[in-house]
């Protein structure tokens, strides 16, 4: 059994340490909004899916999955942060900090690997589509998701126990908005160096691998689109994948931006870091929603069918 011989009881908070005091409720309140912009298109996006009998497709589950993800990791995450910038409450205990960590790092990579399936799916749907029905199932997407879970889960849970193993002496101060496995363990009061290569070795594989396999889809998917350049709906099949673009974009480059900082050091500036940190992780979380229902034309039809309603009921 393993015992943990740490004398600290609780980590607090510090969000951006070289914020001004006058500038906590600034921040506080763009994170409260935030918060309130994901949760209402997530939870948009989801309720519609699960609600709309023609939204049963494996793309559609996809995005409800993201969907869901988003708003676990947003609900873990941005209340207490918040609570630190309103109230000066920013503490938090010993095992709820790795038990945030473990919902951190598991939502954190099931993200990556639900995009690469949207990018697998794109890519079969268009470079393969006389089979597309027979290889992507609604049954087939609903089973790798249940292991994408899983496999995320695993992931975190290694991460987390690795991190709650380190003897923390004091200070217990974190530099983030949230325990994340590299702010924590830079606390620990041991040399803790092979701990943060064996982290980053799991990290970049449950994020790379996946970047990898989107890069490729991708690849053949534009090869696919020059092909077909004289065909009158090859402009919808480019729109539809810019979609995506953008997506991957929000999560992926500024993520390995800070993994590359925090293996190599190139930002100094602890806000900066937090400031990128929190781009990748927060940013998508209310964007992805937003360009789903405005780009994706079953999803807006069905948000102005209700709107209407409510128009004409309120009326």
């Amino acid at each position: 059994m393993l015992v943990n011989q740490s004398n600290v009881v609780e980590f607090v908070l510090l969000g951006f340490p070289g914020v001004s005091e006058k500038f906590h409720i600034a921040v506080s309140m763009s994170f409260f909004v935030i918060y309130n912009i994901a949760l209402f298109f997530n939870g948009i996006v989801l309720i519609l899916i699960i609600l709309q009998s023609h939204l049963h497709q494996p793309m559609y589950i996809l995005v409800a999955n993201l969907a869901l993800s988003d708003l676990i990791f947003d609900t873990f995450t941005l209340p207490k942060i918040i609570a630190k910038y309103w109230f000066g409450d920013g503490s938090l205990s010993f095992m709820t900090c790795f038990f945030q960590m473990f919902f951190v790092h598991t939502l954190g990579s099931l993200d990556s690997l639900i995009i690469m399936l949207m990018a697998i799916d794109r890519f079969v749907a268009i470079c393969r589509p006389l089979h597309y029905s027979s290889i992507i199932t609604n049954k087939v997407v609903m089973v790798i998701c249940f292991i994408f879970w899983l496999i995320a889960s695993l992931i975190s849970l290694s991460l987390a126990i690795m991190g709650a193993i380190l003897p923390y002496c004091g200070p217990n101060k974190i530099k983030n908005c949230f325990c994340a496995f590299a702010s924590v363990i830079d606390l620990s009061c041991v040399y803790s160096l092979p701990t943060i290569h064996i982290a980053f070795t799991i990290a970049a594989t449950a994020h790379l691998l996946p970047l990898s396999f989107i890069i490729f889809s991708y690849t053949f998917i534009i090869w696919k689109i020059f092909k077909i350049a004289h065909v009158g709906n090859w402009h919808k099949v480019f729109y539809t994948c810019t979609t995506h673009w953008i997506i991957i974009f929000l999560y992926f480059v500024p993520r390995l931006t800070v993994y590359a900082n925090n293996q190599f050091h190139i930002i100094s500036d602890d806000d900066v870091s937090v400031l990128l940190i929190c781009f990748y992780t927060f940013v998508p979380h209310f964007t992805s929603p937003i360009i789903y229902c405005l780009r994706t034309e079953e999803i807006k039809e069905n948000v102005r069918t209700i709107f209407r309603k409510t128009i004409s009921q309120s009326m």
